[in-house]
């Protein structure tokens, strides 16, 4: 059993998470510079559907962990927690932000806001492919495991 929750825990990290990072780094630079407001949008959309998707992602690496008895490994909390971070982050500030400067394409904001606020979008993003990379590293190098990995 646990084979089968680590391979639906890694499938569904591949095409959840990753769509998720791409496509918000993504965001920033083009809710400036795209021709039209679609690009943004089909973006912002990808981001939101995903982030559905991506919900599977902690159940089946919590079903994984518990599978291998290893729940309380000290990896696999920090693991965790920087995942809950990182759904914060998407949830609460990466999407909102994006909504917020698609809602603003008429230009009721003006330009040097618009920039600053599409600045701490690209920030906030890159803070969030950061913690998922940790999240990456930790999954693969598992600090006391006896694997040699």
């Amino acid at each position: 059993m646990a084979k089968l929750f680590l391979s639906l825990h890694v499938l569904a990290a591949i095409v959840a998470i990753g769509p998720i990072t791409v496509a918000a780094s993504m965001f920033p630079r083009l809710a400036r510079t795209a021709p039209t407001p679609e690009t943004p949008a089909l973006l912002h959309k990808i981001c939101r559907s995903y982030a559905y998707v991506g919900a599977a992602v902690p159940v089946l690496g919590i079903a994984t962990g518990a599978a291998l008895g290893v729940l309380s490994d000290a990896w696999l909390v920090v693991s965790i927690v920087l995942t809950g971070v990182a759904a914060g982050l998407l949830v609460a500030v990466i999407l909102p932000g994006q909504g917020e400067l698609l809602e603003d394409e008429e230009g009721a904001v003006e330009g040097e806001e618009r920039r600053a606020a599409g600045a701490r979008l690209a920030m906030t993003t890159g803070v969030f492919n950061l913690l998922w990379a940790a999240v990456v590293v930790l999954m693969i190098v598992r600090p006391g495991s006896t694997t040699g990995a």
